[in-house]
Formats: structure tokens, sequence, C-alpha cells
């Protein structure tokens, strides 16, 4: 068993190596361009919400309740359309820093537990190769495959997902060769 406390560089630098990948992955590299689109009439579509009084939180429409999902009325209002999820934010300019620290706590987050598991099941000196896969799997079960969870319930695009996805397998990838890099010999 390796101590938590000798992967410390291991946990925040591969923390650190994803949030720079991911920084230039969104900002530089075009495939993640198509990802969201603009609303027709976004701007009677802006004026409805703010004078509906829609407030911070996640909508889901048409609304009801399980006992309602049956009903003639509640049917149609399916078949007419508009279905979906919409997620709200505060009022105000989107605050980047913010979103920044918290997907950086996030990284952090991922490398500690996959640390805590790789402590746990490599044992010190293990070959990299070994290391690679424990804490690769291990990485890619925080940053891959959550995405499937938007598209079974919440209507995301598949071609959007799969980016998600393979965006995931290349943080998990920088992850694990950080730790084998890295890993008490």
């Amino acid at each position: 068993m390796v101590a938590l406390t000798a992967l410390w560089l291991p946990i925040l630098l591969s923390a650190i190596i994803v949030f720079i990948a991911s920084s230039i992955m969104h900002t530089v590299l075009p495939y993640h361009n198509s990802d969201y689109r603009k609303l027709p009439e976004e701007d009677a579509v802006l004026a409805a919400l703010r004078s509906a009084g829609v407030t911070r939180g996640l909508y889901h429409f048409p609304h009801c309740n399980h006992k309602d999902l049956k009903t003639p009325a509640m049917q149609e209002k399916f078949k007419q359309g508009p279905v979906g999820f919409l997620t709200i934010f505060p009022s105000g300019p989107v605050s980047m820093p913010k979103f920044l620290v918290q997907w950086f706590i996030y990284c952090l987050l991922i490398s500690f537990v996959v640390a805590y598991l790789a402590a746990h099941t490599v044992v010190p000196a293990a070959p990299f190769r070994h290391v690679l896969r424990i804490v690769g799997t291990a990485a890619f079960l925080g940053y891959g495959l959550g995405a499937f969870i938007s598209v079974i319930w919440k209507g995301q695009t598949w071609s959007m997902t799969l980016k998600e996805v393979f965006d995931g397998v290349i943080y998990a990838a920088l992850t694990a060769g950080t730790f084998a890099w890295l890993w008490p010999h």
C-alpha cells in the first residue's frame, strides 16, 4: 500500500495538466464550437422568460407529476412540444473565473479520489503500465462516463455527449500518465 501523502504531487500536477488541456481543447481546438446553438427569436424568448419571473434553477417542460403523465391533456402538451430542460443561471455577467475555479477543484477532487483508490490497490514500485491501467480507468469513471447521464435524462445530443466522453478519455490518459510517471518506487 502507498501512503496517500506520497501522492500529493501527482494529485496536484494531474489536476493542473487536465485543467490546462481542457482549456486548450475548449478554446483553441474547434470541435466544441457546435456544442451550443442560439435560440431562434432569442430576444423574444428572453423577454418572455423575464416577464414570467423565471429565477435560477433547472426547469422541465411541459412540467407534470407522475400521476398526470398519462392524462390526455398532458400527452397533448408533449405532442405539441417543445419538450425539454432549461437551466437558468443567476442574472448578471457570466463569471468565468468562478467556473474555472470550480472546474479546477473538480479536477483536484477526481485526482484525490483516484489517488485514494490507487494507494489501496497499486503497490509501490508497480510497473508503469499497471499504474496507468488502474489510474486511467478510475479517472475515466470521473471524467468520461458521467456524460451519458445528460444524453439519457436531459436530452443532450449524442454528438455533444460523445465529444465529452472523448474529452474524458484525454483527461483520464493525462491523469494516468502523470500518476504512472510519478508513482513512488
